[in-house]
């Protein structure tokens, strides 16, 4: 049975859209789906009980925490941990798990990122023209919503510390031979709405990565993006260049607005993008 642990913080307006996805052609019993409502103060609870599956609640409003039950009361392998606001069909969970049950090194792999950009302001999707073409980001696992992994892998992600990034933080736990971006697999991302929101989400990330960091120490993994990757894109498509500049703007404004959490240790405040969560996203 393939296990797929759903942390909810507040997910009424979407998380319908996701399990009728994940759900729509499962076989009975084929998935194991535990929603963990954590924190909740809408219907969260509510939709999730509307589509069948198993739900958790604690009143603690952490993600962290969330996955800590989910993975207490999961069943099966391989598991997916997957992003509320995200969409996944039945075929895609079963591609990723179609991966990672055959013989080999992988541990871990994720689906492909549709990011919705229709109606989004030209910095907005700019921006993501550029986050796109970043090789760590093209190959990485995080920032898709979607994570599976065997049973080793998981023992792997439930070793790393405790950090914001956790998405990131998996990614990096796996060697490029141990994890997989599955084509066959497709994974909705609502992007930011305004251009606002999408700083908050920078800012976040900046903050997070700057966590991850201090975890790892020196010499660690990391997943920043250079001024050189930048000029090799613009190298690559010249047409770019404005893009890569508003990409600039937007990372060296976010980094800076990050460094008031990162001096006070403050590792917690979830800046979150609300846009993305409006009915019809």
């Amino acid at each position: 049975m393939t296990s797929v642990v759903i942390p909810a913080h507040n997910e009424a307006p979407v998380l319908g859209r996701l399990l009728s996805g994940l759900l729509g052609d499962a076989r009975p019993g084929e998935f194991d789906v535990v929603v963990v409502a954590n924190g909740c103060t809408d219907e969260t609870e509510s939709v999730a009980r509307a589509h069948g599956v198993r739900v958790l609640s604690t009143p603690v409003p952490s993600k962290r925490e969330a996955l800590r039950l989910g993975d207490r009361e999961a069943r099966g392998f391989p598991r997916l941990y997957v992003d509320a606001d995200v969409t996944v069909s039945t075929a895609g969970v079963r591609a990723l798990v179609a991966r990672l049950g055959g013989p080999g090194t992988l541990l871990a792999a994720a689906p492909e990122r549709d990011l919705a950009l229709a109606g989004r302001p030209w910095a907005v999707r700019a921006y993501y023209a550029i986050w796109t073409r970043l090789p760590h980001v093209r190959t990485g696992l995080f920032g898709r919503g979607v994570i599976a992994v065997t049973e080793a892998g998981n023992d792997r992600i439930r070793a790393l510390p405790p950090v914001m990034a956790d998405d990131l933080a998996a990614s990096l736990a796996f060697g490029e031979d141990e994890r997989t971006v599955v084509a066959e697999a497709r994974a909705g991302i609502q992007t930011p709405r305004t251009f606002a929101d999408l700083l908050r989400r920078r800012v976040r990330a900046a903050t997070s990565v700057s966590e991850l960091e201090r975890e790892t120490g020196p010499g660690g993994p990391s997943a920043r993006t250079s001024l050189g990757d930048l000029v090799r894109i613009a190298a690559r498509e010249p047409w770019l260049l404005p893009a890569a500049a508003v990409f600039a703007s937007v990372t060296v404004l976010a980094r800076r607005r990050a460094r008031r959490a990162v001096r006070a240790g403050d590792y917690t405040t979830w800046l979150r993008d609300e846009s993305s969560r409006a009915p019809g996203s």
